[in-house]
């Protein structure tokens, strides 16, 4: 029912049902589905291409430039869930964003830490939850609930971490268990996560990338056939692993993080309120300034402004300096997509996209 997708098998098991194929839903018209109500944005796809090679220099450039950064990340991700869990970590990462961020954190569970960590990728959905069929699935392989942990990449408004958390409480008092809820994460911008690394926008490099830099995976989705007991399903880009560096980036991130070790020293997880404040502060203004009745339509961060730019219908990108080498995808991306950009110094994030309401289109 598992399957490891372009990872090693020890890395972690996706418990995701492979699709064999899906109707693919182009952005545009997936964007008025969404917004008009008619259908979730989890019961469709677009299509997934795999990255130009000017794309692909791109994320070499920011793997050289913040893998090191990552690394650490990992790194203390790692040390702050050796410290709160004392039984052996089941990591359980948020397919896909957290996946490459689970495979390195649970390899430096067990060499850094002489964890025996398992992970698992499991699917959860903006109003839709998590997979309670994943979930049962971990706990009837003898895991015990306290041993739990949610990973992801980072935060952008604090959506999928109240979504997660919701989904827990009521997985908890469906089935009598004790799961706790809290997410933990590299980059908390939205001051939500139970525990941090960091609270910084930096960029993450597989932000940059969508299936082949996690195992070949699509993203999620709740088919019409998907049954009470069934995992929510997912495309295998089989045709993409010539271009996959899935494993590579895992390996050279774990490479990094095991140099780092000597210097660890006590970690202490990133401050949430003061940057609670800031996203709550940014969400108002920005809603004020552009006019914005849906908050689902402001993307706050490299990482979710890049999700805009490769999935959805951008309307603006903003960006606090275009100079910067945070966001030279970004720019690249505008550019091909033709997606207008302005400039604003005063961003507390290194970049922002808000998507375009289906009544302007």
């Amino acid at each position: 029912m598992s399957f490891s997708g372009s990872y090693r098998q020890e890395d972690v098991r996706f418990l995701l049902r492979q699709l064999p194929m899906v109707g693919f839903v182009d952005v545009d018209e997936k964007e008025k589905l969404i917004q008009s109500g008619r259908r979730h944005y989890s019961q469709m796809l677009s299509p997934e291409a795999a990255p130009s090679a000017r794309y692909l220099q791109v994320f070499d450039e920011a793997c050289r430039a913040n893998n090191g950064r990552m690394a650490r990340d990992c790194l203390r991700l790692a040390a702050l869930i050796a410290a709160r869990v004392a039984g052996a970590p089941v990591v359980v990462s948020l397919a896909r964003a957290g996946t490459p961020v689970g495979v390195v954190v649970t390899r430096l569970l067990r060499q850094v830490f002489k964890r025996e960590a398992v992970h698992y990728s499991v699917s959860i959905i903006r109003d839709r939850g998590i997979d309670a069929a994943a979930l049962r699935h971990i706990l009837a392989q003898g895991h015990r609930a306290e041993d739990l942990v949610f990973v992801d990449g980072w935060t952008g408004k604090g959506v999928i971490a109240h979504e997660l958390r919701t989904s827990i409480e009521a997985f908890n008092r469906t089935h009598g268990t004790a799961l706790d809820g809290g997410l933990y994460v590299l980059a908390d911008l939205a001051g939500v996560a139970a525990c941090a690394a960091s609270s910084e926008d930096y960029l993450i490099p597989s932000c940059i990338l969508n299936a082949t830099v996690s195992g070949l995976v699509s993203r999620t989705v709740m088919d019409e056939a998907m049954g009470p007991d069934d995992f929510h399903g997912c495309l295998f880009y089989a045709q993409f692993a010539p271009q996959d560096r899935s494993r590579d980036f895992a390996d050279a991130l774990t490479r990094l993080a095991l140099e780092q070790t000597e210097r660890l020293g006590k970690v202490r997880p990133a401050d949430a309120r003061a940057a609670g404040e800031r996203s709550r502060a940014f969400l108002a203004q920005v809603r004020a300034r552009y006019d914005i009745a849906d908050l689902n339509l402001i993307k706050p961060g490299i990482g979710e402004a890049t999700r805009v730019l490769l999935r959805r219908a951008p309307r603006l990108l903003l960006l606090r300096d275009p100079a910067a080498p945070e966001v030279a995808h970004l720019a690249l991306l505008a550019e091909e997509k033709r997606v207008p950009v302005s400039i604003d110094p005063a961003l507390p994030y290194h970049a922002v996209s808000l998507i375009r309401s289906a009544s302007d289109a």
